[in-house]
Order: C-alpha cells, then sequence, then structure tokens
C-alpha cells in the first residue's frame, strides 16, 4: 500500500460525502444537506487528504489562524484502510502546517474517545456548545 498525502487538494463535496460514508462519520455529519456540506469542503481553510492512487481514502479538515489554534473538525479515514497510521500521519502532517504555539484542539467521536489520549492528546473537559438555533440569553 503507497498512500500518498496531499495539502489543500481541492476535493469534490461528493468525495467528501462518499468518504464520510465509507468511514464511521457519516452518521454524525449532515450528508443529505448539500449546501452544508458545500460549506464544510470549501470552508476549510486547511485539508491534508490521504490517496491510494486516485481513492480518497481519508480526510482531516480544519479550521486554524495557523498561530494560536488548530481546530480538527473531520477526521475520517476509509474503514478498509483503518489501523494503518493513516488518521495519525493525516494529524501530524496538519499539526507541521502550524505555527509552534499552535494547539490542535478536536471533539472526539463516542467511539474514538480513548483513540486520542493513546497518541498524545490531553483531555480537556471545558468545552461548550451552542447550537445555531438556541439563543444566548
Amino acid at each position: 500500500m503507497n498512500i500518498m498525502y496531499k495539502v489543500n487538494y481541492i476535493i469534490s463535496v461528493e468525495q467528501f460525502i462518499d468518504l464520510l460514508k465509507k468511514s464511521t462519520l457519516a452518521e454524525r455529519r449532515p450528508i443529505n444537506d448539500n449546501i452544508c456540506m458545500e460549506g464544510m469542503v470549501n470552508n476549510a481553510n486547511l485539508m491534508v487528504t490521504a490517496w491510494d492512487d486516485d481513492i480518497l481514502v481519508g480526510v482531516a479538515r480544519s479550521m486554524t489562524d495557523f498561530h494560536y489554534a488548530c481546530y480538527l473538525s473531520d477526521l475520517a479515514v476509509h474503514r478498509e484502510y483503518q489501523k494503518k497510521g493513516i488518521g495519525k500521519e493525516m494529524q501530524r502532517i496538519t499539526q507541521k502546517q502550524l505555527g509552534e504555539k499552535c494547539k490542535l484542539i478536536l471533539i472526539a467521536a463516542p467511539d474514538a474517545h480513548s483513540y486520542y489520549g493513546q497518541i498524545g492528546y490531553t483531555n480537556n473537559p471545558r468545552c461548550w456548545v451552542l447550537a445555531r438555533n438556541e439563543d444566548i440569553d
């Protein structure tokens, strides 16, 4: 297996959705909302992709200022390619794009919660979420 990694290589919304379906993220992403999915692909300012020839097998999609914080919003690896180090390598490549003081931040999927601690992340229980349709009091 010869995986090629690319930084900020343009992918289509269809490729992104297809990969999410072939990974474990489709159930937690709005894959039936093309406008939202298009915005997710087009507005990420750091995307690392993994390719097996011309097959997209991994995506690490982030939003960052490159100096202080990088939010790794999606880390998806095709089920047939999982446990081969692809996800770790995409995270390493993402981190290499960032300034020396920039932190990599993510919200773990329930099944992946223990994974991140094993590879060096520190758990931070102070995350807060406000949905768009909820009011700020």
